[in-house]
């Protein structure tokens, strides 16, 4: 096995493991109380009574699978397949090898850029990096936080640590928020099956 495929190998069972212990500690909290799932705290029951919010939530399909209800009942990256605003990122993801990994998580938090936002970066350079799977897992893993963030907690509780081992960092309030200082929030409070989404017009990159 080569050196690259190695790396790569490493990268993607690290990112696992991560993800696995995350919902690890949700399965033991669980049996600990009888064995039946914890129910959504009042903040949480609060954030997604509040629904999605912002400009580019209306490009959303308002009925089917990729509807903000019909991604509420699908794991994150299916749910994703499904809003054709977001078909960059799933060919990134499914490139990098992580459908599966993001599909077994729970309770994540994902930011997830837009079409536009993958457009921004010059063609050959996104070519390339969709043939990178140690570089795509790399810039995905860190659009991933293992930890459900309401709208609440966005513009207060951070920086947040991702799967990446890097931190994101978020400002704002109501429903304005920027990430990293150049990444506009512009759907926010998405809920899949596993994951609350924040969907940004510019791609994060880590350091």
């Amino acid at each position: 096995m080569n050196r690259k495929i190695l790396s790569v190998s490493i990268a993607v069972a690290a990112v696992a493991l991560s993800l696995t212990g995350c919902s690890a500690k949700k399965t033991d909290t669980a049996s600990s109380s009888g064995g039946s799932a914890a129910a959504p705290s009042p903040s949480a029951s609060a954030a997604m009574a509040q629904g999605p919010f912002g400009a580019a939530c209306s490009a959303v399909p308002k009925d089917g699978s990729g509807s903000f209800s019909g991604m509420a009942k699908d794991p994150v990256a299916t749910a994703a397949s499904n809003n054709p605003v977001l078909s960059t990122l799933v060919a990134a993801v499914k490139a990098a090898g992580l459908v599966d990994t993001l599909n077994g998580a729970q309770g994540i938090t994902v930011v997830a850029p837009t079409n536009d936002a993958f457009a921004k970066i010059p063609k050959a350079t996104l070519d390339g990096l969709l043939k990178d799977k140690a570089a795509l897992t790399k810039i995905l893993t860190y659009h991933v936080v293992g930890q459900a963030i309401t709208p609440d907690q966005l513009g207060t509780a951070g920086p947040f640590t991702t799967l990446e081992k890097g931190t994101l960092k978020v400002s704002g309030s109501g429903m304005d928020y920027t990430v990293n200082g150049n990444s506009k929030v512009v759907c926010g409070n998405v809920h899949t099956a596993n994951a609350t989404v924040y969907i940004v017009d510019t791609v994060l990159m880590p350091a």
